[in-house]
């Protein structure tokens, strides 16, 4: 075939491609743990505890049947957000954030092959250009999330805090690195950030939480405790966050929905 030839085919080809594209279907995956008794939160904080108020048929509703809950729980605890006030004195709270600010694209650091060898492992700078690199994409209006691969540890609490005794003095797994998020406010505009971990710093570092006040510094929400970050690609999906509107409160369980879409073609007619 001569050049002309084979580049007329392949023009043919996408035009063909692309004009029997159909309407993407959107495939949704969860990204929010369950809540339950015991379900994992930051140490000191009060576990989440669920009773039941009534499970079985009413006299009061005609005999009906009726089955109610009451429960209690802190505030920063399983999937949850972190509002600006959770670190900076007068701060946005919970029910401050608009909105607008709770979906936005997607964007996965994928950093398990270093958290593998490194409990405490960070997110870098280089880490954050790797991902503008490979996608093409900049990191501008997205959420960013990491996949540490600790997600998988979830249901095991002294694997998950990174010791046996759960306490907060010798945590170990991973995080965003101070100096990731500096760079990151410095010279990008992101919605948010979050982790498939208990905190955005890395666990040994928790006592200084130099993330934590670098981003929320900046109005910039945290997402902590993501499920199944790792069932969804580095770019492409779309994440919507909706926090429970708690007034005045610097944290609040929220669930977490990424929307993937899935291209589907159809054959040409005979």
């Amino acid at each position: 075939l001569s050049s002309k030839m084979g580049l007329e085919i392949f023009v043919i080809c996408v035009i063909v491609t692309l004009s029997n594209a159909m309407p993407l279907s959107r495939r949704l995956v969860d990204m929010t743990h369950v809540f339950k008794d015991n379900t994992s939160g930051y140490p000191g904080m009060k576990e989440f505890k669920i009773d039941d108020l009534h499970n079985g048929t009413s006299e009061m509703i005609g005999g009906l049947w009726l089955q109610m809950e009451e429960y209690s729980s802190g505030t920063h605890i399983g999937t949850h957000m972190d509002a600006p006030s959770h670190f900076i004195k007068g701060g946005a709270n919970i029910d401050d954030i608009p909105p607008t600010e709770f979906f936005g694209p997607a964007a996965v650091i994928d950093i398990t092959s270093k958290s593998a060898l490194d409990s405490d492992a960070e997110v870098t700078v280089e880490d954050l250009l790797l991902w503008e690199s490979a996608t093409g994409q900049n990191l501008n209006g997205t959420i960013l999330l990491l996949n540490s691969g600790w997600g998988q540890k979830w249901n095991d609490r002294p694997a998950y805090y990174g010791n046996e005794e759960n306490g907060a003095t010798d945590l170990h797994f991973p995080g965003f690195s101070p100096v990731a998020c500096q760079w990151l406010v410095e010279n990008r505009s992101i919605k948010g950030i979050g982790t498939d971990t208990l905190s955005l710093d890395k666990g040994s570092t928790t006592s200084e939480f130099l993330s934590h006040v670098t981003v929320l510094g900046n109005g910039i929400f945290v997402l902590e405790n993501v499920a199944n970050v790792d069932k969804i690609p580095i770019y492409g999906s779309m994440l919507y966050v909706f926090p429970m509107k708690i007034g005045k409160a610097s944290g609040a369980p929220t669930r977490i929905v990424a929307s993937i879409p899935e291209v589907i073609y159809k054959l040409p007619s005979e």
